[in-house]
């Protein structure tokens, strides 16, 4: 808490807003967003490697999470304040920091598929940054953004092999997927069976819960997606640069006004049970991952003459 005392002591007002644009590196939409992007207009191979570092480093940060229930600094210390605007996202237990492992999805493993030593300095000083600015609004004490730098690094690293190699041996591709999704339902076994403490917070129970079930539909719909575009569609990334704007622009436009519309209903149709945020997700990836890249053939023509 000393560090973050002293990080309190020498906020502004402009630090204080720069601060919060670079804590959103680490966000859940940002995340979403550069994969996406990635994986539509520039790298497939790149694309899976995000989401599935991603992906992984969120089961591992929620169970880390519900494990330990270390509450966050302004909740262990009252005296403690944070940046207002920084709460809204502080969600959950505080051990381990998500956001600082969410960006090494953003950012790192873009850093490491790149050939660019330019482009991985830059976004490994991104990197340090996002977690730097956790610990500045003060929803993270050193400790969580020291273990989610640790578990970030070695996901990026072990990870990368898989999808560099995806060409020339693709069942190591289902083989880790395959394990993914064990992990995966694992974790939800673990939220559901486990025993926690009565004193659980049950606002940071619920978010695990939801989490749990988003990540195993994630990791389903991911092979699903990985089968489908490798055996049938295989669809073009490349395109004339306002092509790749127009694509992205209503890509994304669907794919988000589709997370937002599907979640009422679905909520409804399940009883309000957690399975469906799950299919609501399962839902975006395969339009995200099969049914909007149907169109890139139209759009790879598009400028050509």
């Amino acid at each position: 808490m000393e560090l973050l005392y002293a990080l309190e002591g020498i906020r502004t007002p402009l630090l204080d807003k720069l601060m919060g644009l670079v804590t959103n590196l680490g966000g859940e939409t940002v995340f979403i967003a550069a994969a996406i992007i990635v994986f539509w207009c520039v790298s497939k191979k790149c694309g899976y490697y995000m989401m599935t570092v991603g992906f992984a480093g969120t089961i591992i940060n929620q169970f880390l999470k519900l494990w330990f229930r270390i509450p966050r600094p302004w909740v262990k210390d009252p005296d403690f304040t944070i940046v207002e605007s920084a709460r809204a996202e502080a969600t959950g237990y505080s051990f381990p920091s998500g956001h600082t492992q969410n960006a090494f999805a953003t950012l790192g493993a873009p850093a490491r598929y790149s050939k660019s030593t330019a482009l991985r300095i830059v976004f490994g000083l991104l990197i340090a940054l996002t977690a730097f600015s956790r610990m500045y609004v003060g929803v993270h004490t050193p400790l969580d953004v020291g273990v989610s730098l640790v578990v970030g690094l070695v996901l990026m690293f072990a990870l990368y092999p898989f999808f560099r190699d995806m060409d020339e041996k693709p069942k190591n591709i289902y083989i880790l997927f395959s394990v993914f999704i064990l992990m995966a339902a694992a974790f939800v076994l673990f939220v559901e069976l486990y025993h926690f403490p009565a004193d659980i917070d049950m606002d940071n129970y619920s978010s695990g819960l939801k989490n749990a079930y988003m990540i195993l539909f994630c990791a389903v719909g991911l092979m699903l997606v990985f089968y489908i575009d490798s055996k049938f569609i295989n669809f073009p990334t490349e395109a004339v640069w306002w092509a790749q704007v127009i694509k992205v622009a209503i890509g994304l436009g669907v794919t988000v006004g589709l997370k937002a519309i599907l979640k009422a209903p679905l909520l409804a149709l399940f009883g309000g049970h957690y399975v469906a945020h799950g299919v609501r997700y399962f839902i975006v990836i395969l339009f995200a991952g099969i049914v909007w890249p149907l169109t890139f053939k139209f759009f790879a023509k598009l400028g050509k003459k």
